[in-house]
């Protein structure tokens, strides 16, 4: 059970630096849901490809991303996105965005799918019934999962699925 939670933390906290990224990107844009579109091999591969810059970008600012980020490096990660195929950082992050959206269901030793709503409210079930886990933290995982849970999609391009199996291990490999 606790290393199964730490699994769905761990895909919260990746969908949570996906969306700020995306927030931080749409300037404007009026929402922060992803778009879902349907993956290409192509895509995924560039993904995979494209961690390690774009991480070792992100790690240049100081604490988490600000609501806008600074002109420098914005351009440093459209460099990025395009030096693995992308149009720019937009194109990137979105692809992410759906990658991550899949990649919440995917259990990571049976690698069986569950869409994001019904995982989450497994999770939600889980972390109510564990009585091991401290009033406060139960609470604060109890209300980010509620979260999660009021913004979760169900897939709408199966074949996501199946192309984000493929790449899991990569993909994971590349989040730690």
């Amino acid at each position: 059970m606790q290393q199964r939670l730490g699994v769905t933390i761990a895909a919260l906290v990746a969908a949570a630096l996906v969306h700020v990224s995306s927030a931080a990107m749409a300037q404007g844009a009026g929402h922060s849901d992803v778009r879902q579109i349907e993956l290409t091999e192509k895509q995924v591969q560039g993904v995979i490809a494209a961690q390690k810059d774009v991480a070792a970008i992100f790690d240049k600012l100081q604490g988490p991303p600000p609501d806008e980020l600074p002109p420098k490096v914005l351009a440093e990660l459209d460099a990025a996105a395009k030096k693995h195929g992308f149009k720019d950082f937009n194109d990137y992050d979105e692809v992410v965005g759906n990658i991550t959206m899949v990649m919440t269901g995917i259990d990571p030793k049976t690698k069986a799918f569950t869409e994001p709503a019904a995982a989450i409210q497994k999770e939600i079930a889980d972390v109510t019934a564990d009585k091991t886990i401290p009033a406060q933290d139960k609470k604060q995982m109890l209300e980010e999962l509620n979260e999660a849970l009021k913004s979760a999609q169900p897939i709408q391009f199966p074949g996501n699925i199946e192309l984000v199996k493929k790449y899991y291990d990569k993909i994971d490999a590349g989040l730690n």
